[in-house]
Formats: C-alpha cells, sequence, structure tokens
C-alpha cells in the first residue's frame, strides 16, 4: 500500500538532496503534492491509482528536514518554491498541477503566488491559515495537542524543542494500530473511522519516515508557519480550490472560511460531513477532476 522509501534523490543547486516520489504514468501530466506536517509524501495507492486512471503523474519530495532531505535552518515557507522548481526541472515539467494537504496547504500556495509560470491549478486540503490572521481565532475548535505545540512554538525554540524531544518518539515508531490513539484530540469520531486497514498504515508510515532521522523538518515547520510565510496570498492569479471539513480538529474549519476569503478567485469546498483526513479518501476523486478542469486538461 506504501512505500517505505523515496524513489530517488535529487540534488539542489546549494548542495542539499531531496528524497523524490514518483508514482503513476512516465508521461503523465504532473501534480506536484505537498505532505502535511509532521509527513513526507509518501505515496498512497488508491490514490495514485486515481490519479493513474485520469492521466497523472505522481511526484513529491520530502521538504527540507524530513526523512533523508537535508535540512534548510530558518527556512520560511515561500522557500520550497527553490525546491519545487528543482523537482519539476528534474522530471522534465515545465508545467504541473499541485496539491498541499495540512501543513502543506501553504507551500502549495506559496508554488501559485511564486511559481505561476509553472503552476497550472492548485487545490488545498485542510490547509492552515497565516498567522496572524486578521479575523480569525487562530486556535479555537483545535485539538488540546495542536494548541501546546503552537503555544511552544511562539514561546521559543528552546520551548518546541522540548516539545518535539517528548513527542518524536512516539510518531517516529507509531504503528497503523496506534496511530488514532497518538493523535488524542486531534481526530474526531469522523476522522477517527477513517483510520483502519492500509489508509491508516500509509498515515503512520509518512509520520515514521519523516521523523527517522530528526524532528527538525517538524520544527522547521512549526517555525516557518508563524513567521511571514514569504509572499502575498492576494498575489496569487493561479485557479486555487480551497477544502476544508467541519470535523477537523487538526486545522479547524475557520481556517478553510478564512482562506476562502482572502485566496483571490478561489473556488471553495467546506464540507459538513469530512474531518482532516478524509478528504484524501472520500474527496480525491473530485478534487483531481477540479484540477484538471480548471487546467484545461
Amino acid at each position: 500500500m506504501t512505500t517505505a522509501t523515496p524513489t530517488t534523490t535529487v540534488i539542489t543547486p546549494d548542495g542539499r538532496s531531496l528524497d523524490l516520489y514518483l508514482a503513476g504514468p512516465a508521461d503523465g501530466d504532473v501534480l506536484l503534492f505537498h505532505s502535511g506536517t509532521p509527513s513526507v509524501p509518501l505515496p498512497y495507492g488508491p490514490s495514485i491509482a486515481l490519479m493513474a486512471e485520469r492521466g497523472l503523474r505522481y511526484v513529491a519530495f520530502s521538504r527540507a528536514g524530513y526523512g533523508s532531505s537535508t535540512r534548510r535552518p530558518d527556512r520560511s515557507v515561500g522557500d520550497v518554491v527553490d525546491d519545487a522548481r528543482v523537482v519539476l526541472d528534474h522530471v522534465g515539467a515545465e508545467r504541473a498541477l499541485t496539491i498541499g494537504w495540512s501543513g502543506g496547504g501553504p507551500h502549495a500556495l506559496a508554488c501559485a503566488a511564486l511559481l505561476p509560470d509553472r503552476i497550472r491549478g492548485v487545490a488545498t486540503l485542510a490547509s492552515v491559515a497565516p498567522y496572524p490572521a486578521e479575523g480569525l481565532d487562530y486556535l479555537a475548535d483545535t485539538g488540546a495537542e495542536n494548541i501546546a505545540e503552537f503555544n511552544a512554538a511562539l514561546e521559543g525554540p528552546e520551548a518546541l524543542i522540548a516539545f518535539k524531544e517528548r513527542n518524536w518518539p512516539i510518531f517516529r515508531e507509531v504503528s497503523a494500530d496506534e496511530i488514532a490513539e497518538a493523535l488524542g484530540d486531534l481526530v474526531d469520531d469522523v476522522d477517527r473511522r477513517s483510520l483502519t486497514g492500509g489508509f491508516a498504515e500509509f498515515v503512520a508510515a509518512s509520520f515514521r519516515e519523516a521523523l527517522r532521522e530528526s524532528y527538525w523538518g517538524w520544527f522547521d515547520d512549526d517555525m516557518a508557519m508563524i513567521r511571514p510565510w514569504g509572499f502575498d496570498l492576494a498575489s496569487i492569479r493561479v485557479p486555487v480550490h480551497v477544502w476544508q471539513g467541519r470535523h477537523d480538529r487538526m486545522v479547524p474549519f475557520a481556517h478553510g472560511e478564512w482562506l476562502a476569503t482572502h485566496v483571490p478567485g478561489a473556488e471553495v469546498h467546506l464540507t459538513e460531513d469530512d474531518g482532516h483526513l478524509t478528504p484524501m479518501i472520500n474527496g480525491f476523486p473530485g478534487i483531481l477532476a477540479d484540477l484538471k478542469r480548471v487546467a484545461g486538461l
């Protein structure tokens, strides 16, 4: 169901290594996938099959500091564009669609803002909003674990490192049978029911691989989220679809509502029955259809 190791690696101009995942038809239109925090973009079998049926090739890389991707200290969200460009060049893709799930959402939006000549369309799934965001109660309806993590990041690096030291061993070794319990207050019954079988193993394996060597990718993601992202959402002219579920306790519903009104021209899918995880199961066919439509594919 999942691949435990990257397909290959690619070297950036500044000498860093990126874990690269490739799946689906080699001649397909590229879909660049940005995974959440903390995870790596392991190919999920059912999603890859849906993409292949639609002529799409899965391309993804582990952000700096995750898996064996070289850390890039003090990176901003916008810095991901440097690596996205390298990866697209490596696979010979002049243009691509992109999806960002959870903590990957801001990174997908960065590609829309800063690589508009390469990105055909964007979908964000349960993406966080910038901090601070005017009119948004940032932590309302968030699970207790994320409140503790976010407040540690605001307190500063030492507090956040202490948080990682406590939680890294849990998710570095988590099994499919343990993943729902490990997520605790971050999942309600809707998401909890999805964490079975192959999907539970996919989610757990994505955590394990992300944190296999260190927690620095997780740390750097958290710090990047509370600083300026390095681009202006209002500058985005690429078609964007915003997906958000009412039952999400990792990224509250209000974040999706905020993005829906602050990303120019966004097509909005605010669902009453989804959580943080279920769009990858229930909504993926519609997400792919929307992206292909806006890209004219």
